[in-house]
């Protein structure tokens, strides 16, 4: 595409840079034919009007009888006849060919004319008055008619020559017409033949850009899909390990407890090393049924399937607050107790990993909780009065966690944080119709 963009763009440079030379000679050889032709015609019509006014100063030099008077009209005839040769040279210096003929015989009539005049000149004054009229009648008058014929076949050679150099330039017009329209032609194939290849090239590159969107919107989709697969896996193995801890190990805790009761009452009494050494155990166990339990709460509170979504929040802020000394509220509106496992799972981790942001980065010394339950979604807010973060830059894993969470479940998660003005929290899950299981069951049924 590049090198036919450029070899097109230098086409229509070359047509240009082509088409601006050819005007210019044609308006050069325009302005030529032009002044040539004015000059051909200025020396013409100085030859003309010299030869009438040679008339006219022959005529009066023969009927003046002062000679001072004659004299002077010589000196003029002479001056004409200078004049008169120099411009017969000027118009002979830009001859064509078809010129030179008439040129020499006009030259040859102009120097019969004078060498006609020349006795004349040398008349005395009788004789000019008793021969003056028939010279002019019978020599003077035809011989310069003679001559200004012939200076009219000039001017019309003239005229033709003029004529042919405007048919030379409609010529020279009409061929660069021809190229312009050949070079347009050209450019025009040349331009019509990238623009399909250009088309085809990006028609292709939009076919496959959309089947490569569709394969990334597709590994998007799948992506999403086994993130909430592990996360609902994961979940079911904390609900698993945490189960196992609080019946197994939980279970056989205890039962040590109680056998180690059980000895310590029939050890005797007297042996006080072996009653040290009993009760140092029951305390061990005791403290392992404590942490089992605690790690069985972390993992999953068994009162978020038992007693649902309120409790199990009062219970985790009561945790945090007693290890960070953070002071948490828990405010909960009109939660239905028949919320879906799924939304519960969600609400809870997000909170937990809230105030877990807030006791390692936040630096807070509040954190507000806020879920209400509305017509056909669960809405949960959590703002603290920590040192804040920049929304739009920071981004933790923590973040996105909850965020892909939210989003599993079809609803919107949003951050507002400036730094040093706290964070504010809000997630919306839109709860499903009451129809929903119906409409579920119809279509497996139809599958």
């Amino acid at each position: 595409m590049l090198a036919g963009f450029g070899g097109l763009l230098g086409l229509m440079a070359v047509g240009g840079f082509d088409a601006i030379q050819v005007l210019r000679q044609i308006q050069t050889r325009n302005v030529q034919i032009r002044q040539a032709f004015l000059s051909r015609d200025r020396a013409l019509e100085h030859i003309r009007s010299s030869l009438y006014l040679s008339g006219t100063v022959v005529r009066d030099y023969l009927l003046d009888p002062e000679p001072k008077a004659a004299d002077e009209q010589l000196q003029h005839l002479h001056r004409l006849k200078s004049e008169m040769g120099a411009a017969m040279d000027a118009y002979a210096a830009s001859l064509s060919g078809m010129e030179a003929e008439p040129v020499s015989a006009l030259r040859t009539g102009l120097a019969e004319y004078w060498s006609v005049l020349q006795p004349v000149l040398r008349w005395s004054p009788q004789e000019r008055r008793e021969r003056g009229y028939t010279f002019v009648q019978r020599e003077l008058l035809p011989r310069r008619a003679t001559v200004l014929e012939l200076a009219d076949k000039i001017a019309a050679l003239n005229e033709q020559e003029l004529n042919g150099g405007d048919e030379r330039l409609e010529e020279t017009f009409g061929r660069f017409r021809s190229r312009l329209l050949v070079m347009l032609a050209a450019t025009l194939s040349c331009g019509l033949i990238l623009a399909a290849v250009a088309a085809s090239h990006i028609l292709r590159l939009e076919r496959q850009s959309a089947v490569r969107y569709r394969l990334v919107v597709n590994a998007q989709s799948e992506l999403k899909e086994l993130s909430a697969r592990l996360v609902k896996a994961q979940e079911e193995e904390r609900r698993a390990i945490s189960r196992e801890l609080h019946d197994e190990v939980g279970q056989s805790l205890s039962a040590l407890l109680m056998e180690l009761g059980n000895l310590a009452a029939v050890a005797p009494r007297h042996l006080e090393p072996l009653q040290r050494h009993l009760e140092s155990i029951r305390k061990l166990a005791e403290s392992s049924v404590q942490v089992a339990r605690n790690m069985s709460l972390l993992l999953r509170p068994s009162m978020l399937d038992d007693f649902g979504l309120l409790p199990a929040l009062e219970w985790q802020a009561r945790e945090i607050s007693k290890r960070s000394g953070l002071a948490v509220s828990v405010d909960a509106e009109e939660l239905s107790d028949d919320l879906p496992d799924d939304h519960n799972t969600c609400v809870y981790r997000v909170v937990q990993e809230a105030l877990h942001n807030c006791v390692r980065h936040a630096q807070a010394r509040s954190v507000r909780i806020g879920v209400r339950q509305q017509k056909g979604r669960i809405v949960l807010s959590i703002q603290d009065d920590g040192r804040g973060f920049d929304a739009r830059r920071v981004r933790g894993l923590g973040l996105v966690g909850m965020e892909e969470r939210v989003h599993h479940l079809g609803g919107t998660f949003e951050v507002r944080s400036e730094p040093g003005q706290g964070t504010l929290l809000n997630a919306e899950l839109p709860l499903p119709s009451a129809d929903a299981p119906a409409e579920t069951a119809r279509s497996a049924r139809s599958a």
